[in-house]
């Protein structure tokens, strides 16, 4: 009996320490995913990282300063408005008609180039809201007296710049006004043309010769301002319509603080 009792009792203690051992344990849990789940959320909170092509031969919209950087009233405004959106971007400068390939290409999300909003361009392209209202202009030599008017250019040769509002406003009066048109890649190889005699006169997009005038080109306007079309930032049809959408979400935000105006007073003296 004494050893019954002597067994009963250790037997007792050892299921009360296993019980107390058990209070003191956590209960085992699933894995926490708590950390896992906010760290999920922060890499989905991080800024998405477009490329956003370009052309730096288009002043004052978009060009290189002296430094090597880029500059001009589109690159200001896209960096705004990442910034504003909360979004990054990497600024690639292709050549306009090397930009616009990129996009179809998906080598690139969106493009900003004082690229004209066309109804023939809509069918490829959608075009954010416009942010800038252009218009051609007619340049020649400062110290040309002869070229006037579109009558004085018969029988003679122009300047344009591959797929701007100013190539296709030359072509619309070519055959009333009887010239020949020369097409370039860029800006400065057109308006060297002017200056070298090879061409009577460019046609530009007015803040574009405007802003090029006032770096003491050699060029002077000779005409009114044309209606052009509007500018506008684009992606690739049916594509990156997120990054389309806060395009215009930014721009807005922008018209609205003022900063738009404070982008265009930096480049454009009215």
């Amino acid at each position: 009996m004494k050893f019954f009792k002597s067994t009963l009792a250790v037997a007792m203690a050892a299921v009360m320490m296993i019980g107390v051992s058990a209070c003191g344990q956590k209960e085992e849990q699933p894995a926490d995913t708590t950390t896992e789940q906010q760290g999920e959320t922060a890499e989905n909170t991080e800024a998405k990282k477009y490329i956003i092509a370009t052309d730096t031969t288009f002043a004052p919209f978009e060009f290189e300063d002296k430094d090597g950087n880029f500059v001009g009233i589109d690159i200001d405004l896209i960096n705004a408005i990442a910034e504003d959106q909360g979004f990054e971007i990497e600024i690639q400068s292709l050549g306009f008609n090397a930009a616009v390939q990129a996009v179809d290409a998906g080598q690139a999300d969106g493009v900003i180039a004082g690229m004209s909003i066309t109804d023939e361009r809509k069918l490829s392209y959608d075009f954010s809201e416009p942010y800038f209202d252009s218009g051609v202009v007619m340049g020649i030599a400062a110290d040309n007296e002869e070229i006037k008017s579109y009558e004085d250019l018969k029988g003679k040769t122009v300047a344009t710049k591959v797929g701007t509002e100013g190539n296709t406003f030359a072509e619309s009066i070519a055959e009333q006004y009887g010239f020949e048109i020369v097409v370039f890649d860029d800006s400065n190889s057109m308006y060297q043309a002017v200056l070298s005699g090879n061409a009577v006169a460019c046609f530009e997009d007015y803040p574009v010769l405007g802003y090029a005038i006032t770096q003491d080109i050699g060029l002077k306007i000779v005409t009114e301002k044309e209606q052009g079309s509007s500018y506008g930032f684009a992606v690739k049809k049916g594509e990156n319509q997120e990054l389309l959408q806060m395009f215009n979400d930014g721009f807005a935000n922008l018209k609205e603080n003022g900063k738009y105006q404070e982008i265009l007073d930096k480049y454009i003296q009215e």
